[in-house]
Protein backbone atom coordinates (compact mmCIF):
# COMPACT_ATOMS: atom_id res chain seq x y z
CA UNK A 1 0.00 0.00 0.00
CA UNK A 2 2.86 2.32 0.91
CA UNK A 3 4.37 1.50 -2.72
CA UNK A 4 1.00 2.22 -4.17
CA UNK A 5 1.31 5.52 -2.05
CA UNK A 6 4.29 6.56 -3.55
CA UNK A 7 3.85 6.16 -7.02
CA UNK A 8 0.36 7.71 -7.16
CA UNK A 9 2.56 11.09 -6.02
CA UNK A 10 5.00 10.58 -8.37
CA UNK A 11 2.54 10.13 -11.11
CA UNK A 12 0.55 13.43 -9.69
CA UNK A 13 3.87 15.36 -9.13
CA UNK A 14 4.92 14.53 -13.30
CA UNK A 15 1.45 15.01 -14.38
CA UNK A 16 1.14 18.76 -12.88
CA UNK A 17 4.84 19.16 -13.82
CA UNK A 18 3.78 18.52 -17.34
CA UNK A 19 0.38 20.61 -17.43
CA UNK A 20 2.26 23.82 -16.30
CA UNK A 21 5.64 22.74 -18.67
CA UNK A 22 3.24 22.18 -21.67
CA UNK A 23 1.49 25.37 -21.14
CA UNK A 24 4.53 27.31 -20.73
CA UNK A 25 6.13 25.44 -23.47
CA UNK A 26 3.20 26.48 -25.88
CA UNK A 27 3.13 30.20 -24.37
CA UNK A 28 6.58 30.67 -24.86
CA UNK A 29 6.16 29.13 -28.12
CA UNK A 30 3.75 31.76 -29.08
CA UNK A 31 5.94 34.61 -27.64
CA UNK A 32 8.44 33.64 -29.52
CA UNK A 33 7.02 33.01 -32.42
CA UNK A 34 5.48 36.57 -32.27
CA UNK A 35 9.06 37.98 -32.18
CA UNK A 36 9.38 37.19 -36.13
CA UNK A 37 6.06 39.32 -37.45
CA UNK A 38 7.14 42.24 -34.55
CA UNK A 39 10.79 42.31 -35.08
CA UNK A 40 9.64 42.78 -38.94
CA UNK A 41 7.61 45.44 -38.40
CA UNK A 42 9.15 47.72 -35.91
CA UNK A 43 12.69 46.60 -36.42
CA UNK A 44 15.62 45.83 -34.02
CA UNK A 45 15.44 49.08 -32.83
CA UNK A 46 11.49 48.97 -31.67
CA UNK A 47 12.37 45.91 -30.17
CA UNK A 48 15.04 48.33 -27.98
CA UNK A 49 12.62 50.55 -27.00
CA UNK A 50 10.53 47.72 -26.14
CA UNK A 51 12.77 46.14 -23.99
CA UNK A 52 13.67 49.23 -22.42
CA UNK A 53 10.26 49.26 -20.64
CA UNK A 54 10.17 45.65 -20.08
CA UNK A 55 12.97 45.44 -16.96
CA UNK A 56 11.28 47.72 -15.01
CA UNK A 57 7.91 46.40 -15.58
CA UNK A 58 9.31 42.39 -14.95
CA UNK A 59 10.63 44.51 -11.21
CA UNK A 60 7.41 45.84 -10.04
CA UNK A 61 5.26 42.44 -11.23
CA UNK A 62 7.92 40.73 -9.46
CA UNK A 63 7.38 42.69 -6.08
CA UNK A 64 3.33 42.28 -6.53
CA UNK A 65 3.45 39.07 -7.63
CA UNK A 66 6.20 37.25 -8.49
CA UNK A 67 6.57 35.80 -5.17
CA UNK A 68 3.07 35.10 -4.77
CA UNK A 69 2.23 31.71 -6.28
CA UNK A 70 5.47 29.74 -4.85
CA UNK A 71 4.66 31.14 -1.53
CA UNK A 72 0.66 30.79 -1.14
CA UNK A 73 1.48 27.25 -2.92
CA UNK A 74 3.65 26.25 0.12
CA UNK A 75 1.36 27.70 2.70
CA UNK A 76 -1.68 25.84 0.55
CA UNK A 77 0.19 22.28 0.68
CA UNK A 78 1.57 22.57 3.85
CA UNK A 79 -1.91 22.79 4.97
CA UNK A 80 -3.30 20.11 2.76
CA UNK A 81 -1.15 17.94 4.59
CA UNK A 82 -1.98 18.84 7.81
CA UNK A 83 -5.81 18.07 6.97
CA UNK A 84 -6.56 21.84 7.61
CA UNK A 85 -8.83 24.32 5.21
CA UNK A 86 -6.82 26.32 2.81
CA UNK A 87 -9.97 28.99 2.13
CA UNK A 88 -8.38 31.32 4.03
CA UNK A 89 -5.03 31.63 2.82
CA UNK A 90 -6.49 32.53 -0.60
CA UNK A 91 -9.18 34.91 1.08
CA UNK A 92 -6.36 36.61 3.03
CA UNK A 93 -4.10 36.70 0.21
CA UNK A 94 -6.20 38.18 -2.42
CA UNK A 95 -6.66 41.03 -0.27
CA UNK A 96 -3.52 41.68 0.66
CA UNK A 97 -1.71 41.04 -3.05
CA UNK A 98 -4.74 43.53 -4.41
CA UNK A 99 -3.24 46.13 -2.21
CA UNK A 100 0.32 45.52 -2.84
CA UNK A 101 -0.58 45.26 -6.75
CA UNK A 102 -2.68 48.49 -6.94
CA UNK A 103 0.63 50.50 -5.03
CA UNK A 104 2.85 48.57 -7.83
CA UNK A 105 1.17 50.01 -10.60
CA UNK A 106 0.78 53.62 -9.13
CA UNK A 107 4.64 53.33 -8.45
CA UNK A 108 5.45 52.89 -12.36
CA UNK A 109 3.10 55.31 -13.36
CA UNK A 110 5.12 58.25 -11.16
CA UNK A 111 8.63 57.03 -12.04
CA UNK A 112 7.95 56.47 -15.08
CA UNK A 113 8.96 60.50 -16.12
CA UNK A 114 12.37 59.67 -14.06
CA UNK A 115 12.93 56.43 -15.73
CA UNK A 116 12.74 57.54 -19.40
CA UNK A 117 14.75 60.58 -18.63
CA UNK A 118 17.65 58.42 -16.82
CA UNK A 119 17.14 56.30 -20.05
CA UNK A 120 17.71 59.01 -22.51
CA UNK A 121 14.22 58.13 -24.00
CA UNK A 122 11.97 60.85 -23.41
CA UNK A 123 9.04 58.88 -25.93
CA UNK A 124 8.63 55.58 -23.56
CA UNK A 125 7.03 57.44 -20.80
CA UNK A 126 3.54 56.79 -22.30
CA UNK A 127 4.26 53.08 -22.68
CA UNK A 128 4.80 52.75 -18.73
CA UNK A 129 1.26 54.61 -18.08
CA UNK A 130 0.06 51.92 -20.50
CA UNK A 131 1.62 48.54 -18.80
CA UNK A 132 1.17 49.69 -15.16
CA UNK A 133 -2.47 48.14 -14.88
CA UNK A 134 -0.64 44.86 -15.77
CA UNK A 135 0.93 45.17 -12.20
CA UNK A 136 -2.37 44.59 -10.41
CA UNK A 137 -3.55 42.45 -12.46
CA UNK A 138 -0.71 39.82 -12.48
CA UNK A 139 -1.05 39.85 -8.59
CA UNK A 140 -4.74 38.82 -8.64
CA UNK A 141 -3.82 35.74 -11.29
CA UNK A 142 -0.90 34.90 -9.61
CA UNK A 143 -3.03 34.52 -5.96
CA UNK A 144 -5.14 32.04 -7.53
CA UNK A 145 -1.82 30.25 -9.09
CA UNK A 146 -0.29 29.77 -6.06
CA UNK A 147 -3.87 28.76 -4.35
CA UNK A 148 -4.59 26.08 -7.27
CA UNK A 149 -1.06 25.14 -7.60
CA UNK A 150 -0.71 24.43 -3.32
CA UNK A 151 -3.62 22.11 -4.82
CA UNK A 152 -1.77 20.30 -7.50
CA UNK A 153 -4.08 21.60 -9.95
CA UNK A 154 -2.14 22.63 -12.48
CA UNK A 155 -4.64 22.93 -15.37
CA UNK A 156 -5.91 26.77 -14.64
CA UNK A 157 -1.97 28.12 -14.39
CA UNK A 158 -0.94 26.72 -17.89
CA UNK A 159 -4.30 27.68 -19.89
CA UNK A 160 -4.03 31.27 -18.46
CA UNK A 161 -0.47 31.51 -19.78
CA UNK A 162 -1.78 30.32 -23.17
CA UNK A 163 -3.83 32.93 -23.15
CA UNK A 164 -1.96 35.41 -22.02
CA UNK A 165 0.17 35.33 -25.35
CA UNK A 166 -2.84 34.53 -27.52
CA UNK A 167 -4.25 37.60 -26.49
CA UNK A 168 -1.06 39.61 -26.53
CA UNK A 169 -0.54 38.32 -29.97
CA UNK A 170 -3.81 38.84 -31.55
CA UNK A 171 -3.77 42.76 -29.84
CA UNK A 172 -0.23 43.11 -30.57
CA UNK A 173 0.40 42.58 -34.03
CA UNK A 174 -2.50 44.86 -35.70
CA UNK A 175 -1.07 47.45 -33.25
CA UNK A 176 2.10 46.96 -34.41
CA UNK A 177 0.85 46.89 -37.86
CA UNK A 178 -1.21 49.96 -37.87
CA UNK A 179 1.11 51.99 -36.16
CA UNK A 180 4.15 50.57 -37.85
CA UNK A 181 5.32 53.95 -39.16
CA UNK A 182 5.68 55.48 -35.59
CA UNK A 183 7.97 52.53 -33.88
CA UNK A 184 7.55 54.78 -30.47
CA UNK A 185 3.56 54.71 -30.96
CA UNK A 186 3.49 51.38 -32.51
CA UNK A 187 6.03 50.36 -28.77
CA UNK A 188 2.89 52.26 -26.37
CA UNK A 189 0.07 50.31 -27.82
CA UNK A 190 2.01 46.58 -27.77
CA UNK A 191 2.41 47.03 -24.22
CA UNK A 192 -1.40 48.31 -23.67
CA UNK A 193 -1.93 44.68 -25.45
CA UNK A 194 -0.18 43.32 -22.60
CA UNK A 195 -2.58 44.66 -20.32
CA UNK A 196 -5.42 43.89 -21.60
CA UNK A 197 -4.09 39.89 -22.00
CA UNK A 198 -3.65 39.98 -17.89
CA UNK A 199 -7.40 41.31 -17.55
CA UNK A 200 -8.45 38.17 -19.89
CA UNK A 201 -6.15 35.96 -18.50
CA UNK A 202 -7.92 36.92 -14.48
CA UNK A 203 -11.44 36.03 -15.84
CA UNK A 204 -9.97 33.27 -16.79
CA UNK A 205 -8.84 32.33 -13.31
CA UNK A 206 -12.09 33.30 -11.96
CA UNK A 207 -13.85 31.00 -14.29
CA UNK A 208 -11.92 28.10 -13.05
CA UNK A 209 -12.28 28.87 -9.22
CA UNK A 210 -15.51 29.51 -9.57
CA UNK A 211 -16.39 26.13 -11.62
CA UNK A 212 -14.16 24.13 -8.64
CA UNK A 213 -16.62 25.60 -6.12
CA UNK A 214 -19.91 25.31 -8.18
CA UNK A 215 -18.72 21.23 -8.26
CA UNK A 216 -17.99 20.65 -4.81
CA UNK A 217 -14.30 20.70 -5.26
CA UNK A 218 -13.20 23.31 -3.15
CA UNK A 219 -15.03 23.77 0.24
CA UNK A 220 -17.44 26.49 1.72
CA UNK A 221 -15.84 26.33 5.02
CA UNK A 222 -14.10 28.83 6.11
CA UNK A 223 -11.36 27.05 8.76
CA UNK A 224 -8.80 28.73 10.78
CA UNK A 225 -7.97 32.42 10.04
CA UNK A 226 -4.76 33.57 8.09
CA UNK A 227 -3.01 36.64 9.03
CA UNK A 228 -1.29 38.66 6.24
CA UNK A 229 1.81 38.42 8.44
CA UNK A 230 2.13 35.03 7.90
CA UNK A 231 1.89 35.35 3.92
CA UNK A 232 4.44 38.25 4.02
CA UNK A 233 6.81 36.56 6.53
CA UNK A 234 7.07 33.86 3.53
CA UNK A 235 6.30 36.00 0.24
CA UNK A 236 8.59 39.08 0.82
CA UNK A 237 12.03 36.89 1.06
CA UNK A 238 10.65 34.89 -2.22
CA UNK A 239 10.14 38.09 -4.10
CA UNK A 240 13.43 39.44 -3.24
CA UNK A 241 14.55 36.39 -4.33
CA UNK A 242 13.16 37.21 -7.65
CA UNK A 243 12.92 40.68 -7.98
CA UNK A 244 16.94 40.48 -8.12
CA UNK A 245 16.42 39.56 -12.02
CA UNK A 246 14.33 42.29 -12.88
CA UNK A 247 15.93 44.45 -10.93
CA UNK A 248 19.58 43.99 -12.88
CA UNK A 249 17.71 44.19 -15.96
CA UNK A 250 16.94 47.81 -14.99
CA UNK A 251 20.40 48.70 -14.13
CA UNK A 252 21.42 46.76 -17.16
CA UNK A 253 19.00 48.61 -19.34
CA UNK A 254 20.47 51.85 -17.98
CA UNK A 255 24.56 51.08 -16.98
CA UNK A 256 24.67 48.45 -20.21
CA UNK A 257 23.11 50.79 -22.85
CA UNK A 258 25.46 53.85 -21.91
CA UNK A 259 28.71 51.68 -21.74
CA UNK A 260 28.04 49.94 -24.99
CA UNK A 261 27.28 53.75 -26.46
CA UNK A 262 31.15 54.67 -26.07
CA UNK A 263 31.80 52.78 -28.80
CA UNK A 264 28.99 51.48 -30.71
CA UNK A 265 26.23 53.42 -32.91
CA UNK A 266 23.33 51.54 -31.68
CA UNK A 267 23.66 50.87 -28.41
CA UNK A 268 19.69 50.04 -27.65
CA UNK A 269 19.33 47.48 -30.97
CA UNK A 270 22.66 45.84 -29.07
CA UNK A 271 21.20 45.81 -25.40
CA UNK A 272 17.88 44.16 -27.57
CA UNK A 273 19.04 41.47 -29.27
CA UNK A 274 20.56 40.38 -25.69
CA UNK A 275 17.80 41.20 -23.97
CA UNK A 276 14.79 41.06 -26.43
CA UNK A 277 16.45 38.18 -29.07
CA UNK A 278 19.10 35.84 -27.33
CA UNK A 279 16.92 35.64 -22.96
CA UNK A 280 13.84 35.21 -25.17
CA UNK A 281 15.46 32.53 -26.60
CA UNK A 282 17.01 30.73 -23.69
CA UNK A 283 13.66 31.51 -21.50
CA UNK A 284 11.45 28.93 -23.96
CA UNK A 285 13.63 25.82 -22.44
CA UNK A 286 13.69 27.27 -18.86
CA UNK A 287 10.00 28.26 -18.74
CA UNK A 288 8.99 24.67 -19.74
CA UNK A 289 11.08 23.78 -16.36
CA UNK A 290 8.93 26.11 -14.46
CA UNK A 291 6.62 23.46 -14.74
CA UNK A 292 8.91 21.17 -12.41
CA UNK A 293 9.92 23.90 -9.69
CA UNK A 294 5.87 25.06 -9.19
CA UNK A 295 4.96 21.12 -9.29
CA UNK A 296 8.28 20.85 -6.81
CA UNK A 297 6.59 23.18 -3.93
CA UNK A 298 3.62 21.22 -3.21
CA UNK A 299 4.94 18.01 -3.14
CA UNK A 300 8.00 19.04 -0.85
CA UNK A 301 5.96 21.06 1.24
CA UNK A 302 3.67 17.90 1.89
CA UNK A 303 6.34 15.68 2.90
CA UNK A 304 7.84 18.09 5.05
CA UNK A 305 4.64 19.05 7.17
CA UNK A 306 3.45 15.14 6.98
CA UNK A 307 7.11 14.35 7.94
CA UNK A 308 6.53 17.29 11.54
CA UNK A 309 2.68 15.92 11.96
CA UNK A 310 4.04 12.13 12.08
CA UNK A 311 7.22 12.16 13.40
CA UNK A 312 8.26 10.22 10.74
CA UNK A 313 11.37 10.07 8.93
CA UNK A 314 11.59 13.01 6.57
CA UNK A 315 11.71 12.11 2.50
CA UNK A 316 12.38 15.80 1.62
CA UNK A 317 15.73 15.25 -0.01
CA UNK A 318 14.83 12.48 -2.36
CA UNK A 319 11.74 14.77 -3.69
CA UNK A 320 14.43 17.08 -4.35
CA UNK A 321 16.98 15.40 -6.09
CA UNK A 322 14.17 13.73 -8.34
CA UNK A 323 13.10 17.28 -9.58
CA UNK A 324 16.37 18.21 -10.03
CA UNK A 325 17.00 15.70 -12.07
CA UNK A 326 13.74 15.77 -13.81
CA UNK A 327 15.25 19.45 -13.94
CA UNK A 328 18.35 18.55 -15.98
CA UNK A 329 17.03 15.91 -18.16
CA UNK A 330 14.90 18.68 -20.01
CA UNK A 331 17.42 21.63 -19.55
CA UNK A 332 20.67 19.91 -20.35
CA UNK A 333 19.92 18.50 -23.77
CA UNK A 334 17.59 22.41 -24.86
CA UNK A 335 20.72 23.83 -23.97
CA UNK A 336 23.33 21.57 -25.95
CA UNK A 337 20.75 22.00 -28.59
CA UNK A 338 20.43 25.71 -28.46
CA UNK A 339 24.71 25.82 -28.66
CA UNK A 340 24.77 23.74 -31.97
CA UNK A 341 21.35 24.92 -33.44
CA UNK A 342 21.57 29.09 -32.82
CA UNK A 343 21.77 29.79 -36.26
CA UNK A 344 19.17 28.22 -37.59
CA UNK A 345 17.02 29.21 -34.45
CA UNK A 346 17.68 33.15 -35.06
CA UNK A 347 17.26 33.21 -38.20
CA UNK A 348 13.70 31.53 -37.70
CA UNK A 349 12.47 33.35 -34.72
CA UNK A 350 14.42 36.79 -35.77
CA UNK A 351 14.55 35.99 -39.12
CA UNK A 352 14.03 40.30 -40.25
CA UNK A 353 16.61 40.76 -38.97
CA UNK A 354 19.39 42.22 -41.39
CA UNK A 355 22.55 39.84 -41.43
CA UNK A 356 24.84 41.96 -39.15
CA UNK A 357 22.18 41.72 -36.32
CA UNK A 358 21.46 37.79 -37.18
CA UNK A 359 25.06 36.94 -36.89
CA UNK A 360 25.14 38.77 -33.76
CA UNK A 361 22.00 36.80 -32.38
CA UNK A 362 23.42 33.95 -33.62
CA UNK A 363 26.50 34.32 -30.85
CA UNK A 364 25.07 35.75 -28.33
CA UNK A 365 22.60 32.41 -28.02
CA UNK A 366 25.53 30.06 -28.62
CA UNK A 367 27.42 31.84 -25.37
CA UNK A 368 24.42 32.29 -23.52
CA UNK A 369 23.00 28.48 -23.99
CA UNK A 370 24.58 27.10 -21.05
CA UNK A 371 22.00 29.33 -18.79
CA UNK A 372 19.13 27.27 -20.12
CA UNK A 373 20.68 24.51 -17.69
CA UNK A 374 22.08 26.34 -14.53
CA UNK A 375 18.90 29.09 -14.40
CA UNK A 376 16.51 25.66 -15.20
CA UNK A 377 18.10 23.80 -12.19
CA UNK A 378 18.31 27.44 -9.78
CA UNK A 379 14.87 27.85 -10.54
CA UNK A 380 14.13 24.56 -8.87
CA UNK A 381 16.28 24.48 -6.06
CA UNK A 382 15.11 27.67 -5.44
CA UNK A 383 11.38 26.44 -5.11
CA UNK A 384 12.79 23.64 -2.82
CA UNK A 385 13.62 26.19 -0.32
CA UNK A 386 10.75 27.89 -0.55
CA UNK A 387 9.08 24.74 0.06
CA UNK A 388 11.20 23.87 2.82
CA UNK A 389 10.19 27.58 4.44
CA UNK A 390 13.76 29.07 3.43
CA UNK A 391 13.58 31.42 0.71
CA UNK A 392 16.20 34.08 2.30
CA UNK A 393 18.67 31.93 0.74
CA UNK A 394 17.72 31.69 -2.40
CA UNK A 395 17.52 35.61 -2.05
CA UNK A 396 21.20 35.10 -0.68
CA UNK A 397 22.08 33.06 -3.69
CA UNK A 398 20.91 35.06 -6.80
CA UNK A 399 22.03 38.55 -4.28
CA UNK A 400 25.74 36.83 -4.91
CA UNK A 401 25.48 36.03 -8.30
CA UNK A 402 23.55 39.50 -9.59
CA UNK A 403 26.48 41.33 -7.84
CA UNK A 404 29.26 39.55 -9.38
CA UNK A 405 27.58 39.74 -12.70
CA UNK A 406 27.27 43.18 -12.68
CA UNK A 407 31.31 43.97 -11.47
CA UNK A 408 32.73 41.40 -14.46
CA UNK A 409 30.38 43.09 -17.30
CA UNK A 410 31.44 46.54 -16.01
CA UNK A 411 34.76 45.33 -16.97
CA UNK A 412 34.11 43.37 -19.85
CA UNK A 413 31.69 45.89 -21.69
CA UNK A 414 34.76 48.36 -21.66
CA UNK A 415 36.61 46.36 -24.33
CA UNK A 416 34.70 46.98 -27.81
CA UNK A 417 35.90 43.40 -29.48
CA UNK A 418 33.85 41.48 -26.44
CA UNK A 419 31.18 44.08 -26.38
CA UNK A 420 27.49 43.00 -25.89
CA UNK A 421 28.85 39.41 -25.63
CA UNK A 422 30.02 40.37 -22.36
CA UNK A 423 26.94 40.77 -20.66
CA UNK A 424 25.95 37.22 -21.81
CA UNK A 425 29.43 35.83 -20.22
CA UNK A 426 28.89 37.68 -16.74
CA UNK A 427 24.97 36.62 -16.72
CA UNK A 428 26.27 32.91 -17.31
CA UNK A 429 28.48 32.96 -14.36
CA UNK A 430 25.47 35.11 -12.21
CA UNK A 431 23.50 31.97 -12.74
CA UNK A 432 26.38 29.25 -11.79
CA UNK A 433 27.07 31.10 -9.12
CA UNK A 434 23.31 30.93 -7.56
CA UNK A 435 22.92 27.22 -9.05
CA UNK A 436 26.05 26.00 -6.24
CA UNK A 437 24.85 28.33 -3.75
CA UNK A 438 21.28 26.79 -3.88
CA UNK A 439 22.25 23.20 -4.26
CA UNK A 440 24.87 23.65 -0.86
CA UNK A 441 21.71 24.93 1.05
CA UNK A 442 19.27 22.66 -0.25
CA UNK A 443 21.29 19.65 1.24
CA UNK A 444 22.31 21.52 4.10
CA UNK A 445 18.16 22.08 5.43
CA UNK A 446 17.06 18.82 4.01
CA UNK A 447 19.29 17.42 6.45
CA UNK A 448 18.64 19.29 8.88
CA UNK A 449 14.56 18.29 7.90
CA UNK A 450 15.87 14.55 7.59
CA UNK A 451 16.87 14.67 11.71
CA UNK A 452 13.96 16.94 12.87
CA UNK A 453 11.85 13.82 11.45
CA UNK A 454 13.41 11.36 13.10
Amino acid sequence: MGQKAREERKSGFLKGAFIIALGGFVAKGIGALYRIPLTNLIGGHGIGLYQMVYPVYCLLLTISATGIPSSIAKLTAERIGKGQSDEPIFKTALKLFLIIGGVGALLMCAIAPFLSGAQGIREITVGYFALAPSVLLVSAISVYRGYFQGRNYMTPTALSEIVEQAVKVALGLPFAYLFRGDVARAVVFLLLAVSISELIALFVMFFFRKRARNRGLIAHGHGDSVRAREILRLSVPVTFSAMLIPLSGILDSVLAVRLLSKYASDSVALYGLFSGGAVTIINLPVSVCYGIAAASVPSVAQAQAKAEKSGGKANVRKKIFFSLGITALVSAPSAVGLYFFAGPIAKIVFRSLRAEELAILTELVRVFSVSALTLSLVQTLSACLTAQGKPKLSAISMLIGVIVKTLVYVVLLQNPKISVFGLAYATNLCYLIAFLLDLIYNIIVSRKSKEKGK
